[in-house]
């Protein structure tokens, strides 16, 4: 395997973690509409927490994108 097909199927590799950053988004809001429906007096704090998640699910697709990026243009 020549060198530039390596970097195209390694880059490839590492965006493979934005799949799961998108079910792990539908699972925080559903749980996160799921916890407020049945209590809605505590949707100040489950509004934090859920933000808090969101950024860290987020990160981790900011980090899969810059990790590809990385391999293909370096």
């Amino acid at each position: 395997m020549d060198p530039e097909s390596a970097r195209y199927l390694s880059a490839g590799m590492a965006v493979i973690a934005l799949c799961g950053v998108g079910l792990g988004l539908g699972n925080i809001f559903s749980t996160w509409l799921n916890a407020v429906g049945r209590n809605p007096s505590a949707k100040d704090h489950l509004n934090s927490v859920g933000i808090l998640a969101f950024a860290m699910t987020e990160a981790i697709a900011l980090f899969a994108l810059l990790i590809s990026f990385v391999i293909l243009f370096k």
